[in-house]
């Protein structure tokens, strides 16, 4: 079996190292798949892994994509059968038409969801989760406060917290994103400015933020924290702004905030399977059900490799930027 592949031989601008080629994959042996891809999302740890700035290098030639969408054309794996619809919780390089890989890396999820949005289930979706059930005792009609709200993972995060009966202040650095955001289930949508505790404050009374979500990092997570309850929780899980965080004396001290941080793939490597089973079930009957989705802007050929790559790094984009292989 041939498989139409992305490929990179050196690491580097992702437009020029970043390549399509044919390669021979492996016979399927027992307790594998064999998988046609349908749809892969090109996410910022992909263009990472590919400059070679991403926490795990691989061994060169490699094939990038973390997360996707497949259908299997031959099982030799108990539970799996041609015709079944996976997604990947562990890396096997999506970004390529077919796929020999461990069944043990896969998770069967209903056949109905369609493709695009399966593609995204791994990453953004189960970050979300995460973050609304492992940091802090929630009960309905809590706040809950997030930086980035118009991202993948700040798109989740709103239409999970609904879910659960939780409210949201989502905070943003432009305009016009509020219609977009309240569509999804927002709350609130804030400008991310020097007038956001004061806002916030105006919103909550008494009962503050107990958890925040922090994907950027620098003053904007430091406003969080002076949004924050008492000893509330913040989660970090990006660092769009590229500046550490540098955390005032007062918030350890007078508040008792706590500083926490995720990173997805470890939860995935620690958790048992019987969780994340049940973690993603869930997240795939709400994908099903309309009450979870993600915004595309659009798939692309794995012909237009060059445009897709450079479009995944452009800015204020209206949604996920995929690769189709059907």
């Amino acid at each position: 079996m041939i498989s139409n592949s992305v490929r990179f031989h050196s690491f580097g601008k992702v437009e020029e190292v970043a390549q399509l080629e044919p390669i021979e994959l492996p016979a399927t042996e027992n307790g594998q798949l064999l998988v046609k891809m349908l749809a892969t999302p090109l996410n910022p740890a992909d263009i990472n892994f590919i400059q070679g700035n991403y926490g795990v290098k691989p061994e060169l030639p490699a094939s990038p994509g973390i997360e996707g969408c497949a259908e299997v054309l031959e099982s030799k794996a108990e539970g799996f059968a041609a015709g079944d619809k996976v997604i990947f919780i562990e890396r096997v390089g999506t970004w390529q038409s077919h796929v020999v890989c461990d069944a043990q890396n896969t998770l069967r999820i209903p056949s109905e969801i369609a493709p695009e949005q399966a593609a995204m289930l791994k990453v953004n979706p189960a970050t979300a989760w995460q973050i609304l059930h492992a940091y802090a005792d929630l009960n309905p009609g809590d706040w809950v406060i997030q930086n980035a709200a118009n991202s993948g993972v700040g798109q989740c995060l709103i239409q999970i917290a609904k879910q659960l009966g939780l409210r949201t202040i989502n905070t943003v650095r432009r305009e016009g994103l509020e219609a977009e955001l309240k569509a999804f289930g927002a709350d609130h949508v804030l400008l991310d400015d020097a007038d956001l505790v004061t806002k916030v404050r105006e919103i909550c009374g008494d009962n503050l933020p107990k958890l925040a979500s922090n994907a950027v990092g620098g003053d904007s997570a430091l406003r969080q924290m002076d949004a924050l309850a008492e000893h509330g929780t913040q989660v970090t899980f990006g660092a769009m702004s590229m500046r550490s965080l540098k955390v005032p004396n007062k918030f350890l001290i007078f508040k008792g905030i706590s500083l926490r941080g995720l990173w997805i793939t470890k939860w995935i490597a620690a958790a048992e399977r019987g969780e994340i089973e049940k973690v993603y079930q869930q997240l795939a009957e709400w994908v099903v059900d309309g009450k979870l989705t993600q915004s595309v802007e659009k798939s692309y050929k794995p012909s237009e490799l060059v445009e897709a790559l450079e479009r995944s790094q452009q800015g204020e984009r209206s949604g996920k930027v995929l690769l189709d292989w059907q």
